[in-house]
C-alpha cells in the first residue's frame, strides 16, 4: 500500500521470501502467511490500512494461517496499533525485512508477535518486481531531513540515508532489461550528501546510464532548491533521461510556504520553471501542491490559481491538507474547514484541467513516440505513455495497431485527446 518506495520495500521482501523456498501468489485465497505493507503518511491512509487488515481476516476461514503488517503503520504506531489491531499476528517495521522469518517462526510458536525495531535494517539489491517488466523503480535513498512542518515522514523513516552507489548499480543491473527505470527517494536531488558529503546524483545518472540494460532513466520528486545548473545540464545533455521532472512545490505564496518550512519562494519557483525551459525546452515538469494549509487565507488560495496559470505545468497533483499529530503544523492557528479544503482543491484540478487540455490538444495531428505499457482489454486498443506521462500519476495514451509488444517504443498518430489522455493510432494501422 502507499507510494512506489514502498514497492521496492515490497519487491525486496519478497525476494527474501523467494530465496527461503517459499511460493508467491496474489491469490489470498491460497496463501497461509498474507502480508500487508502499509503507508502511515496521512490519516486516510492508516484508515485504509487498518480496514485492509479487517477485510482480510475472512480469509482465516481457509488456509490463510498468519496477517503480517510490516511498514509504516507499525513503525511509528505500533503502541497504539498492536493491542487494538489483535486481528494481525505479526507486525514489523520498516527495518526489520531482513528479519522476517526470524518474526514468522516466533510468531508461530509463540503468538502474537511485536518484532518493531529489531531488525538492523539490512540492505537488499535483489527484488521480485511487481511492476510490468519493462519499468521499474529504484530507490536510492530512505528518510528525509527537510522536516516540513506537514510531514511525518522524519518520524516514520528517520533521517535520509543515501545507499551506497556501487549496491544501486548492482540493483539496477539485476533487474534485467528496463525500457524505464524510475529513480525514487523522498529527495532524490540531496542524494549522496549524507553519505559522501556532497550531491551525487549527477554521478549515479551517469553510471546507471551506462549500464546496458537500462534504455531510460525518469526522475521523480526533486526539491527545487537542489536543482543546480550541473544537473539541468546532466538531464539536458543525457540521451538516456527522460526529460521529465517532478518537483513538489507543495504552494506558491511565500507566507505559506515558510510556515511549511519550504525552500525558497514564489519567485524563486517561477524562475526555477523559467530556466528549465530555457534549458531543455521540451521539459516536461510535474508538481503536488497542499491547499488549505492552516491559515491560509482566500487571498493566498488564489495566488496559488494565479500561480499555475502562469506556470502552465504539465501535470499536477493537489492535496487537501491532513492535520497530522506529532507535527509542528499540527499545533499552528487557523485550522481551515475541511468543506473549504475541499472545495478549494476542486477549483485548482479545474485550473489544471484546462492547462493540461491546452497542452494535450497540441499534440493531436502529431506523432508521438509512445511506450507501450500492454493492452487496455476494456477500451480494446494498445496504453502505453509518451515522456511526459509517468506511470500511475499522470495521463496514457490509447492507440491502435496492427501489433505492439509491451516494452517497445511505437510512433503514434494523436487523432483526439481529453484533459488528461491521448488517442490515436501507429501509421500502419488500418481500420
Amino acid at each position: 500500500m502507499g507510494c512506489d518506495k514502498n514497492r521496492v520495500d515490497s519487491e525486496k521482501l519478497l525476494a527474501i521470501i523467494k530465496e527461503r523456498g517459499c511460493e508467491i501468489s496474489n491469490n489470498v485465497e491460497e496463501v497461509n502467511v498474507l502480508i500487508i505493507n502499509t503507508c502511515s503518511f496521512l490519516n486516510e491512509a492508516r484508515k485504509e490500512a487498518i480496514e485492509t487488515v479487517l477485510d482480510c481476516t475472512e480469509y482465516k476461514n481457509g488456509c490463510l494461517e498468519k496477517i503480517v503488517v510490516t511498514g509504516c503503520l507499525p513503525q511509528k504506531f505500533i503502541g497504539e496499533t498492536f493491542d487494538a489491531l489483535t486481528e494481525a499476528d505479526l507486525f514489523l517495521g520498516t527495518e526489520d525485512y531482513g528479519n522476517f522469518f526470524d518474526a514468522l517462526e516466533k510468531c508461530y510458536a509463540e503468538g502474537r508477535t511485536n518484532f518493531v525495531g529489531c531488525g538492523k535494517g539490512c540492505f537488499s539489491a535483489n527484488r521480485v518486481l511487481t511492476t510490468p517488466a519493462h519499468y521499474a523503480y529504484l530507490k536510492i535513498a530512505d528518510g528525509c531531513s527537510n522536516h516540513c512542518t506537514y510531514c511525518l515522514i522524519p518520524k516514520i523513516r528517520g533521517k535520509y540515508k543515501s545507499f551506497p552507489m556501487e549496491q544501486l548499480l548492482k540493483e539496477a543491473e539485476g533487474l534485467g532489461d528496463v525500457s524505464e527505470l524510475i529513480l525514487v527517494a523522498q529527495d532524490i536531488t540531496r542524494y549522496g550528501v549524507d553519505l559522501y558529503g556532497q550531491k551525487k546524483l549527477k554521478e549515479i545518472l551517469q553510471k546507471l546510464t551506462t549500464l546496458v540494460n537500462i534504455n531510460s532513466v525518469r526522475l521523480l520528486y526533486c526539491y527545487p532548491d537542489m536543482l543546480d545548473n550541473e544537473l539541468i545540464e546532466e538531464i539536458k545533455s543525457n540521451k538516456k533521461i527522460v526529460k521529465y521532472i517532478d518537483i513538489p512545490f507543495q504552494h506558491s505564496e511565500n507566507r505559506i510556504l515558510k510556515l511549511m518550512n519550504r525552500p525558497a519562494g514564489r519567485a524563486e519557483y517561477l524562475a526555477l520553471i523559467k530556466k528549465l525551459r530555457e534549458k531543455i525546452p521540451d521539459i516536461a515538469i510535474r508538481s503536488t501542491f497542499i491547499s488549505g494549509f492552516p491559515s491560509e487565507t482566500e487571498e493566498e488560495h488564489i495566488g496559488l490559481c494565479e500561480f499555475l496559470r502562469e506556470a502552465k505545468l504539465d501535470n499536477c497533483g493537489f492535496f487537501a491538507y491532513s492535520r497530522e499529530l506529532d507535527t509542528p503544523a499540527y499545533k499552528l492557528k487557523g485550522q481551515v474547514p475541511y468543506s473549504k479544503k475541499r472545495a478549494r482543491v476542486k477549483q485548482l484540478y479545474e485550473i489544471q484541467r484546462k492547462i493540461s487540455a491546452d497542452k494535450l490538444k497540441g499534440y493531436v495531428g502529431q506523432a508521438v513516440r509512445v511506450l507501450c505499457d500492454g493492452i487496455d482489454y476494456d477500451r480494446g486498443c494498445f496504453v502505453g505513455r509518451a515522456y511526459f506521462q509517468a506511470p500511475d500519476i499522470d495521463g496514457k495514451v490509447y492507440f491502435n495497431a496492427s501489433e505492439a509488444v509491451q516494452g517497445e517504443y511505437y510512433e503514434v498518430i494523436i487523432e483526439d485527446c481529453d484533459s488528461y489522455d491521448l488517442f490515436g493510432r501507429t501509421e500502419d494501422y488500418i481500420l
